[in-house]
């Protein structure tokens, strides 16, 4: 009976010492779960997408199919790729990164500056375009202003001659005009076969008729009739007076054929070796 009792006391004893280590199987086990704990919430605070995709761990035929995907042999090759890494940082020029990046920013800034500049460009093209539009309308004006003037001086001056200013042959007016005169209905091949009383009179109507396309207030001419003789004189005063009737005329001559058309006349000579200046007034001015 002794020997049982000592039997069991050994058990007892034996189950004491059992409960201790599971006592403190359990509290070991409690601290790692508590840790674990502690670095799953560090873990998910970190890895937002942990949240997302949890209800996804451990199903198989995704990425986290712990089963064909063992973490362990992942965490091995993790540390495999890192030692490759750090050795493969000892042969790489790490300024070459830098110097790419850098390179890279000056070449997004010069792209940038080139689509400036392009845009600039097309809008400077636009602008110009407009003003060889504007030019070459401004131009079509005064050419078809200047030569009906042109024609409508000269015949004033040379009545049964008509004169116009045209393109060259199979060219436009932007590549020049070349002066026409005809008499009667016959256009002449070359101005050479004008006289020269003609050609003064064709060489005043065209600076008259440019003159006209935006007159002034006064002009002043000096013996335009000197090459003329009396009937063309008298033409050219019933022309200022026909076609400029907003501008003022100072018109100095020698014949007394200009002075027709005049509204005062001032009449120089000299009386006893002394130069005198006679005005009168016109009867037409009255």
């Amino acid at each position: 009976r002794e020997a049982y009792m000592d039997k069991c006391l050994q058990k007892l004893s034996d189950l004491k010492l059992e409960k201790k280590k599971l006592e403190n199987e359990v509290t070991r086990t409690e601290m790692e779960q508590k840790d674990c704990s502690v670095k799953v919430d560090k873990l998910v605070e970190k890895h937002t997408w942990i949240t997302s995709e949890k209800q996804l761990f451990g199903k198989g035929g995704t990425d986290y199919d712990f089963e064909s995907r063992n973490p362990y042999r992942a965490r091995e090759e993790l540390e495999r790729l890192q030692t490759n890494q750090s050795s493969l940082e000892k042969r790489v020029n790490k300024k070459v990164m830098a110097m790419f990046e850098k390179a890279e920013d000056e070449y997004n800034a010069l792209i940038s500056k080139k689509i400036i500049i392009e845009t600039d460009k097309s809008k400077i093209k636009k602008v110009i375009e407009e003003l060889d539009e504007k030019k070459k309308e401004t131009l079509k004006v005064t050419w078809v202003k200047v030569t009906q003037d042109f024609g409508s001086i000269f015949s004033t001056l040379l009545p049964g001659t008509m004169a116009k200013l045209e393109p060259p042959e199979g060219g436009s007016f932007l590549d020049g005009l070349e002066v026409r005169v005809a008499f009667g209905s016959v256009w002449k091949q070359s101005l050479s076969e004008l006289s020269g009383g003609q050609r003064s009179l064709l060489a005043l109507s065209l600076i008259l008729a440019l003159l006209l396309f935006k007159p002034a207030p006064l002009y002043i001419l000096d013996e335009v009739d000197a090459a003329l003789d009396l009937s063309h004189t008298q033409n050219i005063g019933r022309m200022i007076k026909a076609h400029f009737p907003h501008s003022q005329f100072i018109v100095v001559s020698l014949k007394e054929g200009m002075f027709n058309n005049a509204d005062v006349l001032f009449r120089t000579k000299f009386v006893d070796g002394v130069s005198t200046v006679q005005r009168t007034v016109t009867k037409q001015s009255k």
